[in-house]
């Protein structure tokens, strides 16, 4: 039977216990790994295929990431090499020495009577050649002596030399000895000038060259038929070509031009096969260097990917562990950090799917900042931080479209730099329109990050660029309207109360302060006095000042159902507690925490509120009723009541933040009640009530420290100094005769005003 009895309690315990269960905890952390490790899966594990050479390819098979196009690349190059032009090199030739180096034999061996006519023209046949290819023969071993032109280059130069060389009519050198000493006087100058002029020409085709001498002879000052003759054939034989073929020089250029063609890609989510093609060699090849091929897995991208998954999960959980945020023994907390990731996750997936080769920067667009906006408001700025570093990196892994290597750096610097400006931006939010603004810090940082990036590109088109800044703008405007529309959803499923909500509450238009104000002025201004005292002590030993202003506000709201009964509504009535019951009244003081907390839930007003209201007074005793009633009894002969029957059912202060409002409810009420307070007498209050509390160990169940409390009570009393300052004097009677009077006053208010 006594099994069966503890059944409930345990399973209530199982219910609520998950909060603080380290195994949940474990499994939480689980789950976040598995988001992390699906999220990046398919940009870092490539989907397989089950497919053999020169079959058919059942569906289109696209790249998981960008690939060499081996083949298009090496036909790009060649097209290149190509399209460039032969390269000629000029080698400046001085052929009008050989005219002159002719001219002299002739006019040695014409005035040699000795020589026969026929001996002198087969001469002139073993000659004129021999002297022109001698004179080119040392100009070729100068230049190869010199080191200026490649050997290839002399090849070709000998080649063109025998090919083009010039042969002199045979009937020429029968009229060569008939030229006089003055014929060949006046003929050597204008030949000379005529080779040289050609000569300095760029001249491929020595014939090309040869049809130009008959004009420039022609216009000479030659005015013999015979000379002008015989000036033209010599000339001719002295051209050669000056411009050759560099072969060396051309497959340097066209070697360069290939080396100028950049690599070819197949790109991201670019099809590799359509649906219906054959399997060549080449593509199946090229399905098996992207790892396509079910028998080419390799196991070694799933082991990565699992360890850098790993490693992120362990980033935040170590930070998470050596901090002393609340999400480190909450798993309430936990678990909306989780669901606030996987819904940034989540958002990054949706517009990575998006992206394509005509809107290559839609990932611009997406909400990365929206997780770091919503951390910081409703857990914490420093695990904002962290959470930041996390989204950039997985960013830069899922908007990965055409990059060899898993991580894009440009969308990682952007959510980065977008996250951290939104925090910055967010951190002290007190309104909604605080959101809209942060959202328009994202959108100026990203804007001046982008920018910055694409001039650095200078392949970037103006239309890419529009692109771009407009995408930029739009995700950080779609990032305020996300969190504005999921930040209510959050506050209302975990009960977290946001700065941004806190504020909402603490207007004086709320329905049920307006009811304070108007059914109980006192109270209202009781409470008023109470948020100033409770949130300046919250705020001086790292507390939650805001919490403790507006739960200040609504933590007397239950006395609104019967308002005459509470000293501060007092006014130019008669006290009813003097003719009723103690117990009665007893059961009317208790019963305004209760109904406080009724009608908060009836408003919706989140349980952080509801529990300031619930737990202010704890569990203490109503003194001035108690006493009253056991004064009653021994008049009467009558046993006398048990002081838990005057006691307010609690529970006890479970947060800094009730305690405080408890202390500032209570000093606040002993103080005002008071006549012309000193400033020994509110500070013997002040520590009167703190002392008595702790003494009565109503703050047992919560983690406030002796220190803090010490805080607490110079921080109220520089407080109520400041309020009552005023109306403070030097003391005019004996310190021990003031708390005395003090001690009284305080029991009274503690009675009809908890």
């Amino acid at each position: 039977m006594k099994n069966l009895v503890s059944i409930p309690g345990k399973l209530q315990y199982r219910l609520t216990g998950w909060r603080h269960s380290a195994v949940v905890r474990f499994l939480l952390f689980v789950l976040l790994a598995l988001v992390f490790y699906l999220t990046m899966f398919h940009q870092v594990v490539p989907q397989t295929y089950d497919i053999t050479l020169n079959s058919i390819a059942e569906k289109d098979i696209l790249a998981t990431r960008a690939i060499k196009n081996n083949a298009a690349t090496e036909q790009a190059r060649e097209e290149a090499a190509q399209r460039v032009q032969p390269v000629y090199t000029i080698v400046p030739l001085r052929n009008e020495l050989v005219v002159g180096a002719i001219f002299e034999k002739l006019q040695q061996i014409n005035s040699d009577t000795d020589v026969s006519q026929t001996d002198k023209v087969s001469i002139y046949k073993t000659v004129i050649p021999t002297l022109i290819q001698d004179h080119l023969d040392r100009q070729l071993m100068n230049y190869m002596n010199s080191g200026q032109y490649s050997d290839q280059l002399f090849t070709e130069m000998n080649k063109s030399f025998r090919e083009q060389q010039y042969r002199i009519p045979e009937e020429a050198f029968y009229k060569i000895p008939r030229l006089s000493a003055e014929d060949l006087t006046a003929m050597e100058p204008v030949a000379k000038e005529i080779v040289s002029k050609l000569m300095n020409d760029q001249i491929l085709d020595a014939q090309a060259a040869r049809v130009k001498v008959p004009e420039l002879v022609n216009a000479s000052t030659l005015t013999k038929s015979l000379t002008r003759e015989l000036v033209q054939e010599l000339v001719r034989a002295a051209l050669t070509p000056n411009k050759f073929y560099d072969q060396k020089g051309t497959e340097e250029a066209r070697a360069h031009a290939r080396d100028n063609v950049k690599e070819i890609y197949i790109n991201k989510n670019e099809v590799l096969v359509s649906k219906g093609e054959k399997i060549t060699e080449e593509v199946y090849n090229r399905l098996a260097e992207l790892e396509l091929l079910k028998d080419d897995t390799s196991s070694w991208p799933n082991i990565g990917l699992l360890l850098f998954v790993i490693l992120c999960c362990l980033v935040l959980f170590m930070y998470v562990r050596q901090s002393t945020l609340p999400v480190k023994h909450n798993n309430v907390q936990l678990l909306m950090l989780i669901l606030i990731i996987i819904l940034t996750l989540g958002f990054m997936k949706v517009f990575s799917m998006a992206q394509s080769l005509d809107f290559p920067f839609i990932g611009y667009l997406a909400p990365t900042a929206m997780g770091a906006i919503l951390i910081t408001i409703l857990l914490n700025a420093q695990l904002a931080f962290i959470s930041s570093v996390l989204f950039s990196v997985i960013a830069s892994v899922v908007f990965n479209s055409d990059q060899l290597f898993p991580f894009d750096f440009k969308y990682g610097l952007l959510t980065l730099t977008c996250s951290f400006a939104a925090i910055f931006s967010i951190q002290r939010a007190s309104r909604r329109s605080s959101i809209l603004r942060a959202g328009f810090m994202v959108s100026l940082f990203g804007l001046v990050l982008v920018a910055s990036l694409l001039m650095l590109d200078d392949d970037i088109t103006q239309k890419d660029a529009l692109f771009a800044a407009s995408f930029v703008v739009g995700g950080g405007l779609l990032t305020a309207v996300l969190v504005i529309g999921l930040l209510p959803f959050f506050e209302m499923a975990f009960g977290i109360l946001s700065p941004l909500k806190l504020v909402e509450l603490s207007n004086p238009n709320h329905p049920l302060l307006r009811k304070l104000l108007t059914e109980t002025p006192g109270t209202y201004h009781h409470s008023v006095m109470v948020g100033n005292l409770s949130e300046a002590a919250a705020e001086a030993i790292g507390a939650d000042g805001l919490l403790c202003r507006v739960g200040a506000y609504y933590h007397d709201i239950g006395k609104t159902k019967r308002p005459s009964y509470f000293i501060e509504n007092q006014t130019n009535i008669e006290n009813p507690h003097d003719k009723i019951d103690p117990a009665l009244s007893k059961s009317i003081i208790v019963a305004h925490a209760r109904d406080g907390v009724e009608m908060l839930k009836e408003y919706n007003i989140p349980k952080p509120i509801r529990d300031i209201a619930e737990q202010h007074h704890g569990t203490t005793l109503l003194q001035y009723f108690y006493h009253k009633a056991k004064k009653q009894a021994e008049e009467k002969g009558e046993k006398p009541p048990e002081e838990s029957e005057y006691r307010y059912p609690g529970p006890n202060a479970q947060t800094k933040e009730t305690a405080i409002v408890g202390i500032a409810d209570c000093v606040e009420a002993a103080v005002r009640s008071l006549r012309n307070p000193t400033v020994e007498q509110i500070d013997t209050m002040v520590r009167k009530i703190i002392k008595s509390r702790l003494d009565d160990g109503q703050y047992n169940e919560c983690d406030l420290t002796i220190k803090e409390l010490d805080q607490i009570a110079k921080t109220l009393n520089e407080a109520l100094l400041g309020i009552f300052h005023s109306r403070i004097e030097y003391p005019t009677e004996m310190p021990s005769q003031k708390a005395d009077s003090a001690r009284k006053n305080t029991d009274k208010t503690d009675e009809v005003k908890p």
